[in-house]
């Protein structure tokens, strides 16, 4: 899935140890166009958070996944970005090469690369 909107907030850096290591998390709020604009607040986990394009008032583009899970008898909904962008067209996090002047780049074709979006 995806959605554009503008970057309202940046919330603060979570980080922690888990049983695979040392865990990043950065949640950041996005405001959707439209009408009826909705605040989504979106988790961007490890480094796919590129702090140089998560600036306030930015316009992105964001490639997420949503998750629930049921703890103690209630559901708890995540929304995971695997890929944010600057809605512009710019590249930023989970991109790993910036093709050539000139050459199109269709974007990544599968994930065969190990790159899971979870």
């Amino acid at each position: 899935m995806e959605l554009t909107g503008k970057l309202v907030s940046v919330l603060p850096e979570q980080t922690g140890n888990g049983k695979n290591g040392v865990w990043r998390k950065q949640d950041v709020v996005i405001e959707t166009e439209g009408k009826f604009p909705k605040k989504i607040c979106v988790s961007i986990w490890g480094d796919k958070a590129d702090r140089s394009i998560l600036q306030p008032g930015a316009q992105l583009k964001v490639s997420f996944d949503l998750e629930s899970r049921e703890f103690n008898g209630r559901w708890y909904t995540d929304v995971k970005a695997w890929k944010v962008e600057t809605a512009g067209g710019g590249k930023a996090g989970g991109e790993r090469f910036a093709p050539a002047e000139g050459v199109y780049d269709s974007g990544p074709t599968s994930y065969d690369d190990g790159d899971m979006p979870f």
